[in-house]
């Protein structure tokens, strides 16, 4: 098993640029879908344990918890402290569950942040110039400069992401150039050696 990992800042494709990896019969693990399921089942009570009142009928709110974090920032840590052992989790259930797949991909927004390059054998970063992402990410709701630039002061920068990465799919010349680059990328990585410093097969 080969091991993508995919990832890229806020508003430059990688959702889509996944659903191009499924397209071509790739197993993808979201880690954002993952803590979404998370926030409406096991995360929920230690959540609410050390964040009172940003849970409601079983589930987290994320609006609550949203404008906590965005008080206090340095609350960030004590929520990762509890939901990445349980994507981590996730993550080795799908890598054994998948251990039979010529090659799987990794879909993690904060893959450099949270050192998750480390468990992957090449890394595919996905990209669009600076006022493209700001124009796609200030359309949606609830969005505005101020989050956005939250956002990102939180994430390594795309630039350094670029720098760090085996693959760049540039999302700023349409569906079929970026579907066109991730079958490259495949090809290529049929080739390449493992790398990675975790093993499950």
């Amino acid at each position: 098993m080969f091991v993508l990992g995919l990832t890229g800042s806020l508003g430059m494709g990688k959702s889509t640029t996944a659903k191009l990896f499924a397209e071509e019969g790739v197993p993808v693990h979201d880690a954002d879908a993952v803590v979404h399921r998370l926030y409406e089942s096991e995360a929920v009570p230690k959540i609410e344990a050390a964040f009172p009142g940003t849970t409601g009928n079983g589930k987290v709110d994320r609006v609550k918890l949203g404008l906590h974090l965005h008080r206090n920032p340095a609350d960030f840590e004590k929520l990762e402290a509890i939901v990445h052992p349980m994507v981590a989790k996730a993550r080795v259930n799908f890598l054994t569950a998948n251990r039979k797949a010529r090659i799987v991909v990794l879909d993690i927004p904060l893959l450099y942040e949270t050192a998750g390059d480390e468990h992957c054998d090449a890394v595919v970063v996905v990209s669009a110039p600076r006022e493209l992402q700001r124009k796609r990410v200030l359309e949606r709701p609830g969005m505005n400069d101020e989050r956005f630039e939250a956002i990102l002061a939180r994430q390594v920068p795309d630039a350094e992401k670029r720098r760090r990465a085996d693959f760049v799919v540039d999302t700023s010349q349409g569906l079929d150039a970026a579907r066109a680059q991730v079958r490259d990328i495949l090809t290529a990585a049929a080739k390449m050696p493992k790398r990675r410093r975790t093993r499950i097969e």
